[in-house]
């Protein structure tokens, strides 16, 4: 008796015990299942796990569909072997589907265990399931098939690519889609979960922080220092990452993914601008008015008229998808989808531009080596033409986000490859090519860099570009050998200057410099290294050439008219300096005559010394006894110490040109337009 009723009380305590788990492996799902609505995927993995550990071994199909849930969790935040894992053991308990055997694949792919895959992907393609497999998963196990054969093939096989991990970068956490930033690419932003992140809350997303934008600067020497997070607006306890910046470096547009406990959280573009050496609160930018879609990933053309980005919103090839819109300085204009053959029914994601036009891009969608993997984009007439560049570039992990020191094939990049974690960790990249450059920099004469300038560049070939130059005034673009090239620099109120240069055949990378220094169209002009004989108005030889650089400014721009002015300092009388000066000046005009510039453009102007210097912040900086402003009269300059009064007598000394008229020869004598000025 006593022994039924011990019987019959361990029965009870059996069941209550079951009933108990059963139910706590229930609430575990529906907590799973909000978090994945959400798109926490880290949170939602965590009461997945606890439901499939609750569940009886015997409920076969009920463990067969949490471990699936389980695995498409592991899926989505790169924890790739516990993903592999609970694929196996949704397929053992029974759900032998396409997709899972897809994804499985995928993910033995990643891991680098290329036979298990091939024969994955090829119980999957066999007739009888290949049939019941949606189209796009029968393309993507195809090329998945086709990687795992091909795979060991490129690694075997290398590349000129050589790959190093940058720990000065990294921690122990994820830092991912470096960007080289300054004029001289002495910073590099990146985005990172570590611990010095905006925030204390831990994403349901990753299980760690949320991203921030930091950046790293090289010191004098030129070495890389430890990133710091940025300090401004532009970081959040939000998730702030995958920036770029435009061509002039005083935008950047970056992805943002806001924080909600009620709604799915789709990833949006927005942009923060450069002012005060600070970047401001990130903006977001409205593409289209799709909210249910997500917009990430942006990146800017190198001519700035295009902002490509990704999303997954209808009318694309499946996935995520590679599109662009036009910028314009008041608006966007519509969205075009990039289609084939970059878009495939796979993933396309964080799209990069090299300055030499080629489209950086990463894919699971193509042939690869497992992963992400990146491939080139090269624009020609029919559109793109795509590149794999192989091993070591590209590994069995994920790799993506390239970024390049300017023209050279060099740079950073990221990936996941050898991280237990699934994190993500910069990387240097390199290979050697043989590249022709043209680097200018465009500034006043007696002045500073002018940002604002314009530089055209025609080749014999066809070329016909427009480059917009750096906060420094520089340009760098990339030039072909056996092409003869005219460079114009402009800027608003500024001469137009022109330098030609021939690209010869080289051996060995070339770079070219030109200079293009502009001539005020309102302020005088110095003409340096003019001289005269001691006393006299007569031309020393040694002013032709700067006199014929004049020459050459002048037709070069040939609607400009001009005054030639010549100074004295305050020795002598006055009457004196002006007959002398005035001399002088007619000397210019005389010469600049038989070169052939036309003597109606021209006009001769003495000032004696009536007419002392005004001082020029850039003077400054090597006559640091002076000041920005300072006009040299005689009795400022009798101030100075002998030696800094002959200098200034000197500064005095000097023959100018300013614009008189930018329309000369434009109207004939009834003020109709005509198509060229009058030379003679």
């Amino acid at each position: 008796m006593r022994y039924n009723k011990g019987m019959r009380k361990i029965l009870y305590l059996l069941l209550v015990s079951l009933i108990l788990v059963g139910c706590g492996a229930d609430q575990a799902m529906k907590k799973g299942d909000k978090y994945y609505a959400l798109g926490e995927y880290f949170d939602a993995a965590t009461q997945y796990k606890r439901a499939y550990a609750q569940t009886p071994v015997k409920e076969r199909k009920l463990r067969g569909e949490r471990a699936l849930k389980m695995a498409d969790c592991y899926r989505r935040i790169n924890y790739t072997q516990r993903a592999i894992a609970a694929y196996r053991n949704a397929l053992r308990y029974g759900l032998q589907d396409s997709l899972t055997q897809l994804y499985l694949g995928q993910q033995l792919l990643k891991a680098g265990s290329y036979k298990e895959a091939i024969k994955v992907y090829g119980d999957m393609l066999v007739d009888s399931v290949a049939a019941q497999s949606p189209a796009f998963a029968k393309i993507l196990a195809q090329n998945g098939l086709r990687s795992a054969q091909q795979a060991p093939i490129w690694k075997q096989e290398g590349s000129r690519y050589t790959v190093k991990r940058e720990n000065i970068f990294n921690s122990r956490r994820a830092e991912y889609s470096p960007v080289l930033g300054g004029d001289a690419y002495d910073r590099l932003y990146f985005t990172s979960t570590r611990n010095e992140a905006t925030g204390d809350e831990l994403s349901g997303i990753t299980g760690t922080k949320n991203g921030d934008i930091f950046v790293a600067q090289k010191d004098e020497q030129g070495k890389w220092q430890r990133p710091q997070v940025i300090d401004s607006e532009l970081n959040s306890a939000e998730d702030e990452g995958a920036c770029c910046l435009t061509p002039d470096g005083h935008t950047m547009y970056l992805t943002v993914c806001k924080t909600d406990n009620n709604y799915p959280r789709y990833a949006k573009i927005a942009s923060s601008r450069r002012s005060d050496a600070a970047w401001t609160k990130a903006q977001e930018v409205e593409l289209t008015r799709d909210t249910l879609s997500l917009f990430a990933h942006p990146a800017v053309s190198p001519d700035g008229k295009w902002l490509y980005f990704v999303s997954d919103m209808p009318g694309g090839a499946g996935g995520k998808d590679i599109w662009r819109v036009r910028l314009s300085e008041t608006s966007m204009g519509g969205v075009e989808n990039l289609g084939a053959p970059i878009n495939t029914p796979g993933d396309e994601l964080f799209p990069t531009f090299r300055p030499n036009g080629d489209l950086y891009f990463s894919s699971n969608g193509h042939e690869g080596m497992g992963g992400l993997d990146i491939f080139i984009a090269k624009p020609n007439a029919f559109g793109w033409q795509l590149e794999h560049p192989g091993f070591p570039l590209n590994s069995q992990g994920d790799d993506f986000g390239m970024t390049f020191e300017g023209m050279l094939n060099k740079g950073f990049f990221s990936s996941n490859r050898g991280d237990a974690h699934g994190w993500d960790h910069i990387y240097s990249f390199e290979n050697p090519e043989i590249i022709q450059t043209v680097k200018g920099w465009v500034y006043e004469q007696e002045g500073y860099e002018l940002p604002q300038a314009i530089v055209y560049l025609v080749g014999n070939d066809g070329t016909n570009l427009k480059l917009n130059v750096k906060g420094d005034g520089s340009f760098t673009q990339q030039i072909k050998p056996n092409v003869d090239y005219v460079l114009l620099g402009t800027c608003a109120g500024y001469l137009n200057h022109k330098e030609e240069l021939r690209v010869e055949p080289v051996e060995d990378s070339e770079e070219y410099v030109l200079q293009f220094p502009l001539a005020s169209i309102t302020a005088p002009v110095l003409i340096d290294n003019i001289f005269y004989d001691f006393d006299r108005a007569t031309l020393r030889p040694e002013s032709t050439e700067a006199l014929d650089k004049l020459v050459t400014l002048l037709n070069e721009n040939p609607h400009v008219a001009i005054e030639l002015a010549s100074h004295c300092d305050y020795k002598g009388s006055d009457e004196y300096n002006i007959r002398l000066s005035q001399r002088r000046a007619e000397s210019v005009i005389n010469y600049l005559i038989q070169k052939g510039i036309a003597k109606a453009r021209l006009r001769a102007k003495g000032y004696g010394k009536g007419s002392p210097k005004k001082i020029r912040k850039k003077l400054t900086e090597k006559y640091t006894f002076l000041k920005e402003n300072d006009v040299l009269t005689e009795d400022y300059v009798r101030t100075f110490t002998p030696e800094e009064q002959e200098i200034c007598n000197q500064l005095n000394r000097r023959t100018e040109f300013k614009v008189t008229s930018t329309t000369y020869g434009m109207f004939d004598k009834d003020g109709r337009l005509i198509e060229s000025p009058a030379r003679n």
